[in-house]
């Protein structure tokens, strides 16, 4: 009788530890909220005041405007601030800019642009054979020897599909593939000032950078026009350049369309290229940095590293639905399209998916062990779903990949 009792304390007493953990973490999950809740409140009161400061504005400007302000000369200035984000699809970037009403505008000095930035290799201008033919184009550059050296160490582990295919066959019903998480259609919150009545100012002003800036818009066209890099880390400072540049104009489209020689397509295809190699590049630095706070409750923790494995997928698909056309189009333009191969952007996405999964079934581990309450069945399914959709895109699994999956397979023949 006193073993028994015995048992039934260290049990009682093993389920309130595991309670107060779960409450702990309940608690710390609660404050992470109230304090995510605050900071955009913050910033909701923040716009609300800007966008109320701004209709005060227009109207003293409209209420001014009524007086004897034809007699006045004012000076016309661009509004940087409304510099709008570009829309990757169309490959399109528009410059709106908020103008005075004022009838006058003063022409502004031409611009004395600055230097594009040096590149770290310039690709060779290829030149025609006698015969009429062209040169063969240059290999691929190899591998970094970082990354051959992971990509070498990755091997398949049939284990995984094994258990995959028992945990499934067990729970009864077919893999279900993990929600996808959409990317949300960009919206934008701030309400669009209404048109000004008197656009003699806009007019004008556009005007006025068509006859002043020749110079410099045709000192871009050239720079543009022989741009020709072997990396596309250099296009993408280019482009930063390029749009630095380009801001100075009172507005760029309505600008440029002027300029017959400005060579609008490959401006706007470098810039795809850019922006699309830097969220690809950002997203593997965000993979591959990623640690997994224990702070956060384990349901959370894993539905965020579901989130990011989500979006790395997705831009993996993307990249190898558009390279076939987009390949064609850089190699015309000079534009490096090699990171678009399964050895470039692609096999790094891979290996900061491992990365994913290796924190993914630690924790999944972490919690098996330390909560006794856990529903192991569906844990463990859970945790070997995700090694398994990890194991099927890179190919196999690193070397702590597979200790963290032994691990799992070990509680996994406890379960049996």
């Amino acid at each position: 009788m006193m073993r028994e009792g015995d048992a039934c304390v260290a049990l009682l007493r093993s389920k309130l530890h595991g309670l107060v953990e779960r409450n702990r973490s309940l608690e710390e999950e609660n404050k992470q909220l109230r304090h995510q809740v605050s900071r955009l409140k913050g910033q909701v009161s923040s716009l609300e005041g800007q966008d109320t400061d701004r209709k005060m504005l227009w109207k003293k400007l409209d209420n001014s405007s009524t007086g004897n302000s034809y007699l006045k000369e004012k000076q016309f200035v661009p509004n940087n601030d409304a510099k709008e984000a570009m829309d990757l699809n169309s490959t399109s970037c528009y410059s709106r800019q908020q103008f005075s009403r004022a009838p006058l505008v003063r022409s502004r000095a031409p611009r004395v642009p600055n230097p594009p930035p040096s590149p770290t290799y310039t690709q060779p201008i290829v030149n025609a054979r006698k015969e009429g033919g062209m040169a063969p184009p240059p290999p691929p550059p190899p591998l970094p020897s970082r990354l051959l050296k992971s990509t070498k160490a990755v091997q398949r582990v049939p284990d995984v599909v094994e258990l995959y295919r028992l945990l499934v066959r067990r729970e009864g019903k077919n893999d279900a593939k993990s929600g996808s998480m959409g990317i949300p259609a960009a919206t934008n919150s701030r309400e669009m000032i209404g048109e000004i009545e008197n656009k003699s100012a806009y007019v004008l002003a556009i005007k006025s950078d068509v006859e002043n800036q020749s110079e410099f818009i045709n000192f871009l066209a050239v720079e543009v026009k022989n741009a020709a890099y072997k990396e596309i880390a250099d296009v993408e400072e280019f482009v930063k350049w390029l749009d630095g540049e380009l801001s100075y104009l009172v507005d760029e489209r309505a600008v440029l369309k002027h300029f017959p020689n400005w060579p609008e397509k490959k401006a706007d295809t470098m810039r795809e290229a850019a922006f699309t190699y830097r969220d690809l590049k950002n997203l593997e630095s965000e993979a591959s940095s990623f640690h997994d706070d224990r702070r956060v409750a384990t349901p959370m923790a894993l539905k965020r590293m579901q989130a990011l494995q989500d979006k790395i997928e997705q831009g993996i698909h993307n990249t190898e639905r558009a390279r076939d056309s987009a390949s064609g189009r850089y190699k015309d333009l000079k534009i490096p399209w090699e990171w678009m191969l399964d050895s470039g952007i692609i096999s790094q996405l891979k290996m900061a998916s491992l990365k994913l999964a290796r924190e993914f079934m630690n924790r999944v581990v972490n919690a098996l062990k330390s909560d006794p309450f856990t529903n192991d069945e569906e844990l463990l399914l859970q945790g070997v779903r995700f090694a398994f959709r990890i194991h099927q895109l890179a190919g196999g699994f690193d070397e702590g990949c597979r200790k963290a999956f032994q691990e799992l397979k070990m509680y996994a023949s406890k379960s049996d």
